[in-house]
């Protein structure tokens, strides 16, 4: 448990986080959306710092990352935790539970990144957002050693901690879930808004790619998807799209996307895109 970054305090011993948009005010001895920043005593606690639920050597196309530093290997590191809550979590285990973890520190992170020979550590596998004080403490420890930095994230963070974050990370991979603002905020949670937002600020900062899984019966319909084709090459159409295949898993299980339907919204997006790939099959 480490004190956590952002957030203010309340009367009653309540506490408001300012990490991301949920801006959660929580009650002592409460926890936020997120399941793992907590009031204790009025102050606001990290409850997954220097907990890693996984570490291992990945291909940095399996982040997926294509474009940057392709053909290399990524240190990849995770927690638990997210502030989320999409139905079909790939990665439920570790986002809305406590898994085992191991103790490491942002400096054995780093250490381990050099021993291994990775010239990147990816944070992924859970939502990084919600692991902020240590994947910034590692960022920067990384930076110094010569390392580049990946995050592999949903997007959700308030401005002023992705401005605090964003000159230590080179590249990143959001997770766009679809363009439907009321989806967005009934199926997962979330502000488009503010993930468009979002988007556009990391693509004026670093190398952005995108994935959106598409999955069946939410947001697998042609229209909503080319808006999104379209919106993202009025920003460039050069970012790179990731089109991915959903299958059943967690607390949804409609049948996976079709793949004709996934070549086709690939055709679609390659109208206006040039670096559209299909994965997940």
């Amino acid at each position: 448990m480490k004190p956590g970054m952002y957030y203010e305090k309340l009367n009653n011993a309540r506490v408001q986080c300012r990490l991301c948009p949920h801006l959660c005010k929580i009650g002592k001895g409460k926890m936020g959306i997120c399941g793992v920043r907590k009031n204790e005593s009025g102050d606001l606690a990290s409850l997954n710092y220097g907990k890693i639920s996984g570490i291992h050597l990945d291909p940095i196309e399996k982040k997926p990352i294509h474009f940057y530093l392709n053909g290399t290997n990524t240190l990849s590191v995770g927690s638990f935790g997210c502030n989320f809550h999409c139905p079909f979590c790939q990665n439920h285990v570790i986002a809305k539970s406590i898994p085992p973890t191991r103790a490491m520190m942002p400096k054995e992170i780093v250490e381990r990144a050099l021993l291994e020979g990775a010239p990147s550590i990816s944070f992924t596998y859970n939502e990084p957002t919600v692991f902020y004080e240590m994947v910034l403490e590692t960022a920067m420890l990384s930076k110094k050693e010569g390392l580049k930095n990946i995050l592999v994230t949903n997007g959700y963070i308030e401005k002023e901690p992705l401005k605090q974050l964003i000159p230590y990370i080179d590249g990143a991979n959001i997770d766009l879930k679809g363009f439907d603002a009321q989806i967005y905020q009934r199926v997962y949670g979330g502000d488009l808004d503010i993930v468009k937002r979002n988007i556009e600020y990391f693509y004026q900062n670093l190398h952005l790619e995108i994935t959106t899984l598409v999955v069946t019966g939410i947001n697998d319909r042609s229209e909503e998807l080319i808006r999104l084709f379209q919106w993202l090459a009025s920003i460039s159409p050069d970012i790179p799209l990731h089109l991915n295949r959903y299958y059943p898993s967690y607390q949804y299980h409609k049948a996976p996307t079709k793949i004709d339907f996934l070549l086709n919204m690939k055709e679609e997006a390659e109208k206006v895109l040039n670096r559209v790939r299909c994965g997940n099959f």
